[in-house]
């Protein structure tokens, strides 16, 4: 019995030290082809078991198999999967994933997309399966408020109406660009998310770069640059039908389509969704079509091209004018809803603020690789837009006199046409109009990259624009009247008994011709250190015509003289990879500017330009931390930036004859300094914990004086701007995030998203401080909140589906996203109130 027992304890022996030898050790990197940037959170899966993890932060990876010898398939979403063979103990060293799109090259060399531990920027990057995750009903920039130095606000809450500050420099100072073309306008530089809508539908990377960025653009920006990827076409096969609802009507459909890669290189992909609701706001109504298309063809080895084309046409009512806090919580509807400019019309919702706009843009794409180590990359892009917003022209509109019900509630524009009627061969007291704005745009950008040796990576390129913006007011509706008599005297209108359609008050055209050249240079020094150093050079040609001012001494042609601004920056920095784990990094920079056209031709009926006006000028300085390890990863960064010369201009009416002065006011500057931390930390394979942290500091920084003329160009008077030391407005200085993602099945996952705001003073304009005895400005209350959801991925039939339920501002909390400052007080502060709690659901299902 005894010897049985032993020869039975030597079977179980032996087979368990063949199953110990049958394990082999697996280890590698994931990394992103063409970039070599790192995928953390790619699964790696042994083939035929449920045997996997997921890379680290650094895209590393250690399986333990259960077998000896086999295959394992590494998957990422987004990029085309790969299976490696193994025997034994082994690393796999590099293993380098495709994207899944074709054409994804040339858009990222023109981008510049910033690569983890090499290029010194302070970057983060949002994933098409974040912005699936977490978009919900919120506007396309709010999917950014969790990163540091990032201030995202629905402004009036209408469809489209988004803002996003960076480090507490507003949208014109924020260079916005798609698949790498810039789309800030020529104008003025702001940017408007309406235009924009459907891109949570087909983006496939957004990157925030943060101060002066990587961007290989003549113009760099002031605040950072928001580089948004949109998917090019799949390399395989397929698509997707989808569907949502949420509060308020919220109603969205759409599907999505790709050919795959014929056997002759031809790929195509469309997509296409409308959505539709009544607004969180009282009076929001909103309906858009959101479309995109791309057709790649890949001609031999050397040459790729690729068409994209995308926009949505939209249109939505808006609350335009603020409130006070105490006038909002009188109101009905309460202080989140409540909006004073829309009303009914023979029964139906009709708005005195309300915007339409389509401007779709197209971009034809050609990647030459040259050789082995070379390779040019073009962009011919054009935009076309038209539209405009709702104006209202009168004294009755928005009167509390014509509304149907107290002061807060609809206006009553049935009793205003009744009015105008009377009112006979008198015209119309009240008519709604619009201002429309138009524009063509037209750019080259084109960006040559060659790999001088396995170190030294030069590159260089041009940007060129052409834009005309045409900007006029039209009459829209005359609301039962006959005609309308503009009241302006000084106008070709004036006195004429205007119709639907005519055009009155403004009238011109804006130009504005930029070129300019760029080079970088990236020299990896060793293993850990990599130097990066760029340039740029541009001329930037502004001109206008107008076409509605009745002034007799205007040329012929209507035309302006052509005004030039030479602009330049140079930055550079390096990151030292301190070993495996830790890295630091540091850039400087420096950069002068044209103002904008706005900043140059300051009023709209006039051909006479600003001849003081002067480049802005911006120094920034960073230094950077970053730490990697297997489940934690951390970034801080502290950052300054000397904002020079502001283009500040202000108006005053005389107090005799009610003429208009100008001053044009130089020598305004702003300090923006401040402290930036985030963090990601995967405890197990199932729970992601996120959170960020970013301390401001951003000031007005200097007392200057300047001299008013008049239009004529006589001295009138001197204005004193006391600046000094004030608070920046209009952005939250300080925000923090704290956030967990956890999947709690193989195909569900959960996450609870906290965002906290605070130290946001009110907006403000910096010209009006024209005293040091006047108070601070007002600062609007902190405040946090919840974002919950759920997504779980199922089968229907034979097609994959993904159900998602999101609630937004879970706690319902009453908070201010925005206010304007009226003299230091609570009580004097125009505010919006921020949304309250919206929730949604969405179904998509894969085919």
């Amino acid at each position: 019995m005894k010897k049985t027992t032993n020869y039975l304890l030597l079977t179980v022996a032996l087979l368990f030290s063949t199953v110990i030898m049958a394990q082999s050790t697996i280890t590698g990197t994931v990394l992103e082809q063409g970039i070599n940037m790192p995928l953390p959170g790619a699964n790696v899966v042994e083939k035929g078991t449920t045997n996997g993890v997921v890379t680290d932060f650094d895209g590393n990876f250690t399986l333990n198999t259960k077998s000896g010898s086999g295959e394992i398939v590494i998957t990422y979403v987004g990029y085309t999967s790969k299976t490696v063979s193994f025997s034994g103990d082994s690393s796999l060293g590099k293993v380098v994933l495709e994207p899944s799109q074709v054409g994804l090259e040339t858009v990222q060399i023109i981008a510049s997309v910033a690569v983890d531990r090499k290029t010194p920027v302070a970057v983060s990057t949002v994933k098409a399966a974040d912005i699936a995750l977490k978009l919900s009903t919120q506007e396309f920039p709010e999917i950014l408020k969790s990163t540091p130095g990032i201030y995202a606000t629905k402004q009036g809450g209408g469809y489209g109406d988004a803002r996003v500050n960076i480090r507490g420099f507003s949208s014109e100072n924020v260079a916005v660009m798609i698949n790498g073309v810039p789309v800030n306008d020529m104008e003025n530089g702001a940017v408007y998310w309406s235009n924009w809508a459907g891109l949570g539908d087909v983006t496939s990377t957004m990157q925030v770069q943060r101060g002066l960025g990587a961007s290989k653009v003549a113009v760099p920006s002031t605040g950072g640059t928001i580089n948004i990827i949109t998917k090019t076409t799949d390399v395989e096969e397929g698509g997707n039908f989808f569907t949502g609802i949420g509060n308020n009507g919220y109603l969205k459909y759409g599907m999505t389509y790709s050919t795959g890669l014929s056997d002759k290189g031809f790929a195509a992909t469309v997509s296409a969704s409308k959505i539709s609701g009544d607004g969180y706001v009282d009076g929001t109504e909103f309906e858009g079509y959101n479309y995109f298309i791309n057709l790649t063809q890949e001609i031999n080895d050397a040459h790729t091209i690729s068409f994209s084309a995308f926009g949505a046409q939209q249109e939505h009512g808006q609350r335009f004018n603020r409130s006070t806090i105490a006038e909002l919580r009188q109101t009905e509807s309460g202080p989140l809803k409540s909006n004073k400019d829309w009303g009914y019309k023979n029964g139906e919702v009709y708005n005195s603020a309300f915007n339409f706009y389509h401007k779709p843009q197209m971009s034809l794409n050609h990647l030459w690789t040259i050789d082995d180590n070379s390779v040019l990359s073009t962009a011919l892009y054009a935009s076309f837009g038209q539209g405009g917003g709702r104006r209202d022209e009168g004294s009755k509109i928005g009167s509390d006199d014509y509304r149907i019900g107290g002061v807060d509630q609809p206006i009553d524009f049935d009793t205003i046409i009744e009015e105008n009627i009377a009112n006979g061969v008198s015209g119309s007291s009240d008519i709604i109009s619009s201002s429309r704005n138009s524009h063509k745009w037209y750019g080259l950008l084109t960006t040559y990259k060659n790999d001088i040796s396995d170190k030294l990576v030069l590159s260089g390129g041009f940007d060129g624009r052409y834009y005309v913006g045409s900007h006029w007011y039209q009459v829209d509706d005359l609301l039962g009247g006959q005609f309308f008599l503009d009241n302006e005297d000084d106008t070709k209108a004036f006195g004429q008994a205007l119709q639907v359609g005519d055009r009155y008050n403004k009238d011109y055209d804006g130009y504005v011709v930029r070129t300019g050249f760029f080079g970088q240079a990236e020299y990896q020094v060793d293993e850990k250190l990599n130097l990066f150093m760029a340039a740029d050079v541009s001329n930037t040609n502004y001109w206008k015509k107008e076409f509605m001012s009745s002034d007799a001494s205007f040329p012929a042609d209507r035309k302006s003289d052509n005004v030039n601004f030479v602009g330049y920056g140079i930055k550079g920095g390096g990151n030292y990879n301190l070993d495996d784990t830790n890295n630091v990094f540091v850039n400087v920079g420096y950069f002068s500017k044209a103002p904008f056209l706005t900043n140059v031709f300051q009023q709209e009926d006039e051909l006479t330009y600003n001849e003081d006006a002067v480049n802005e000028k911006v120094f920034s300085a960073e230094l950077g931390y970053g730490y990697r390890s297997e489940k934690f990863s951390a970034n801080v960064n502290l950052y300054y930036t000397k904002w020079m010369d502001k283009a500040e201009s202000r108006e005053l009416p005389s107090t005799t004859s009610g003429e208009r002065f100008y001053a044009n006011i130089l020598g305004i500057d702003a300090l923006h300094q401040g402290l930036e931390i985030d963090f990601k930390y995967r405890p197990t394979n199932e729970l992601t914990v996120t959170g960020m942290a970013s301390l401001g500091d951003w000031q007005w920084k200097s007392d200057v004086s300047a001299d008013i003329f008049s239009q004529d160009g006589e001295l009138f008077d001197t204005v004193e701007v006391f600046a000094d030391g004030i608070k920046v407005g209009n952005s939250a200085q300080t925000t923090f995030a704290l956030g967990t993602a956890y999947d709690f099945a193989p195909k569900s996952k959960a996450y609870i998203d906290y965002n906290y705001a605070t130290n946001m003073f009110a907006d403000f304009d910096v010209t009006s401080r024209s005293s040091a005895d006047l108070p601070d400005v007002w600062e609007a209350p902190g405040f946090g909140l919840f974002d919950v959801g759920v997504s779980h991925t199922f089968d229907i039939g034979d097609f994959e589906a993904v159900l998602n339920t999101k609630i937004n501002n879970l706690f319902n909390t009453e908070y201010i996203s925005d206010a304007q400052d009226n003299g230091g007080l609570e009580s004097d502060a125009a505010v919006y109130y921020g949304t309250g709690r919206t929730y949604s659901v969405s179904l998509k299902v894969n085919f």
